[in-house]
């Protein structure tokens, strides 16, 4: 078990993943006894972190962040969550289901009702990259070519599809209910997740699918092997998106090669969030901020191309979500 509480001064994380790990790892080996004895004070028996659908980073994320909150006695046990993803998250957060949970910022800041529990940030633990996918062969272009056809906009529950409706209004496009396209050139409106999204884009029976993920989603790569892909560059419409909700949207590259035999393509990017209730105790705030800088090497998902890297200074930006005032107080600590 390591838990570092007293460590002076701050370790930000490299440039390239493999120093990454390697820098950070011998970071977090510098501790001292009494926050080894501190770890195991008042740590809770179980945590849960929410994350999302298989084959997506939030899970692949939130799999590696419980086993190392275990590892680290941050927690007796933790365990990570299927779900629908961001709005999925939020709601088991609230409930008291999850102890931590993963969100796209624009999920996270979206106006409460009245009573609701406050939810608060941790930190800013990776990117988000919307992916607009269509078959290579489908002729498909531009997100206007999208008029008329049968779209894949995300599970009910996810970030994606609060997104995705998000932008087809920025590109001035109209939807239809019940999976049929208008008369007018509606898109019909299809409500698939990533995987039954990349099942019916195989079979034909949806023309593209919205996809919020990281860089690269392993279950897009997998169907990148039965079928040709391409990705839609959606970056005209950030400044549209900025005007209606605000500048918690980003212009992001997805590198070539992310996925086979795709170029690399300007998007729209969203940042992701590690969220907890803001009544969750300090000292397990505080044990969690410094996991997450100490161990992030721990944290980086498998597929990852290494687009997304932990440190105080990412960490911090939430996107206007306020982060819980015991990590706050975490980092000033490690900026000094």
């Amino acid at each position: 078990m390591v838990c570092v509480r007293d460590v002076a001064g701050l370790y930000a994380a490299p440039p390239r993943r493999a120093v990454l790990k390697a820098g950070l790892g011998l970071a977090a080996a510098v501790t001292l006894p009494s926050a080894l004895a501190a770890c195991r004070e008042g740590r809770p028996d179980e945590l849960t972190v929410a994350g999302g659908e298989p084959g997506g980073f939030y899970l692949e994320f939130s799999t590696l962040l419980a086993a190392s909150l275990e590892r680290h006695g941050v927690a007796g046990s933790a365990r990570a969550l299927s779900t629908g993803g961001s709005l999925d998250n939020i709601a088991e957060l609230r409930s008291g289901r999850a102890t931590f949970a993963v969100a796209l910022a624009d999920a996270a800041g979206q106006p409460q009702e009245p009573g609701a529990v406050e939810v608060a940030a941790l930190g800013k633990v990776y990117e988000n990259y919307v992916h607009c996918v269509v078959r290579r062969d489908s002729g498909i272009t531009a997100i206007s070519g999208l008029a008329g056809r049968r779209v894949a906009t995300g599970q009910p529950g996810s970030g994606t599809s609060l997104t995705t409706p998000r932008l087809l209004a920025a590109a001035g496009l109209s939807t239809s209910a019940g999976g049929v396209p208008g008369k007018d050139g509606d898109i019909a409106v299809v409500s698939l997740g990533l995987n039954d999204g990349l099942t019916a884009l195989k079979a034909g029976t949806v023309d593209a699918l919205f996809w919020s993920g990281g860089v690269p989603t392993a279950a897009i790569t997998a169907a990148g092997q039965d079928m040709a892909l391409a990705l839609l560059d959606l970056s005209s419409l950030l400044l549209e998106l900025r005007r209606l909700h605000g500048a918690q949207y980003d212009r992001v590259l997805v590198p070539e090669g992310s996925y086979p035999g795709v170029p690399a393509v300007w998007t729209v990017g969203a940042a992701n969030l590690l969220l907890c209730r803001a009544d969750l105790d300090a000292a397990t705030v505080e044990r969690t901020v410094q996991l997450l800088v100490h161990h992030a090497g721990e944290l980086i998902p498998q597929s990852s191309l290494g687009v997304q890297f932990l440190s105080p200074e990412t960490l911090i930006n939430t996107a206007g979500v306020p982060l819980h005032p015991a990590a706050a107080d975490a980092y000033r600590e490690l900026h000094g």
